[in-house]
């Protein structure tokens, strides 16, 4: 599925592809060329409709430091023209991994800071080992968080989102999952193991294309007031689901006691 230099791409599990941040030397960190080489992989992988599972880890001891500092210091010198282009492309990479019709899986550990949390707000599931230091750091450096922003907000919630973009607050594991950052705290990494084994056997269960639509109903109507036409909205999309492929074989195979195609 391509080769590239700081990250790594395995899809060797059916229906699995695993996504590696492969710079453990940088502790994971990213500027624009990991960037580039994420979007060229989330755009590969969204062609690919027997994908079910996207799961996305650090390699070494952290997840991700976020932005890389050699990468930072040379934005100092570009123009406010050239600055605005670089965060372009951090943003359409998290558009990309958050838009994906996959489910999508992080597994956090160590660290995951700045840009590396907002990976993690990004991804539909996330996974935590206890231990791991979270934190939106940028107002230290004089910067925000703006890019990562609608991710990290739709994850926790303004107020939390707020509270942690102005403090800059390094936090837990326990307050991660506490305010909706990640679902799910392991123990060690036998028990990340079996959540990522867990989470895989349901990805295996659902109809992809449900899946992808379940994503967008999120993504559509959060923040939507109730109204009439909401309801409208949402009969559409479900009879539109009753009626599809894959609608009429799920029915079909529960009340035929079997299991449906996309989950033999």
């Amino acid at each position: 599925m391509g080769e590239y230099e700081t990250i790594l791409l395995d899809a060797t599990r059916t229906g699995i592809v695993v996504l590696t941040l492969n710079r453990p030397d940088k502790r994971n960190a990213f500027n624009g060329h990991v960037i580039e080489e994420l979007i060229d992989a989330l755009e590969t992988i969204e062609e690919q409709d027997a994908l079910r599972l996207v799961i996305l880890r650090g390699a070494g001891d952290v997840f991700s430091a976020g932005a890389d500092l050699k990468w930072m210091t040379a934005a100092q010198n570009w123009t406010r023209a050239e600055n605005e282009q670089d965060a372009e492309r951090l943003a359409l990479m998290l558009r990309k991994l958050a838009a994906l019709p996959q489910m999508t899986l992080a597994l956090v550990h160590g660290a995951a800071m700045g840009g590396g949390a907002g990976l993690v707000a990004a991804c539909d599931f996330a996974v935590a080992l206890k231990g791991t230091k979270f934190s939106f750091s940028e107002v230290r450096l004089g910067l925000t968080p703006a890019t990562i922003s609608p991710y990290v907000i739709r994850a926790i919630g303004s107020r939390w989102a707020k509270a942690l973009f102005v403090s800059g607050e390094i936090f837990d594991t326990d307050l991660a999952q506490r305010i909706g950052l990640v679902q799910y705290a392991e123990d060690d990494r036998n028990g990340l193991a079996k959540r990522e084994e867990e989470l895989a056997r349901l990805a295996m269960l659902a109809a992809p294309g449900a899946v992808r639509d379940a994503k967008n109903l999120v993504l559509d109507l959060t923040g939507v007031p109730y109204s009439d036409e909401l309801a409208r909205e949402t009969a559409r999309r479900i009879a539109h689901r009753r009626v599809s492929d894959e609608g009429r074989e799920g029915v079909s195979a529960f009340l035929e006691k079997r299991k449906p195609v996309w989950a033999q």
